[in-house]
């Protein structure tokens, strides 16, 4: 993917820099058992290869992994994707005390909720845009 991601602020003017105001983004994917879940993981690790924050593990924080839970606290902005309304990242995130900055669900971005596991490269690379436009 070549298009530029920036930020709703409108600060952004690297590439794909997503701050708001800081280099220490935290990106939390969902990834539950659906196509949205899954996606919502391959979304979150394109954005931290393309420099947008650190891909952190959500699972962790709802084992109250000491580490992981410190290190998502140290973090400026917090971005939950979820694939579906149930909101388990950012419902994960909360209930350990961690406020949510930016919460993202696929499925109020268009994208169907199925249990295909088989995720085609083309619908990470839709999901992405579609994620890129609410930074």
């Amino acid at each position: 993917m070549t298009e530029e991601i920036k930020c709703s602020c409108g600060d952004a003017t690297d590439e794909i820099k997503c701050s708001c105001e800081s280099d220490n983004v935290g990106i939390f994917p969902c990834a539950g058992a659906s196509n949205v879940g899954q996606i919502s993981n391959m979304v979150a690790v394109k954005l931290a290869k393309k420099g947008v924050g650190t891909m952190m593990c959500t699972v962790g924080i709802g084992g109250h992994r000491s580490g992981i839970v410190k290190s998502a606290e140290g973090c400026d902005y917090i971005i939950a994707i979820d694939g579906c309304p149930l909101n388990c990242a950012k419902e994960t995130l909360e209930h350990a005390g961690i406020p949510v900055s930016k919460n993202i669900v696929l499925t109020e971005l268009g994208i169907k909720k199925n249990h295909d596991l088989d995720i085609l490269p083309s619908q990470v690379e839709e999901a992405l845009a579609k994620v890129a436009d609410c930074l």
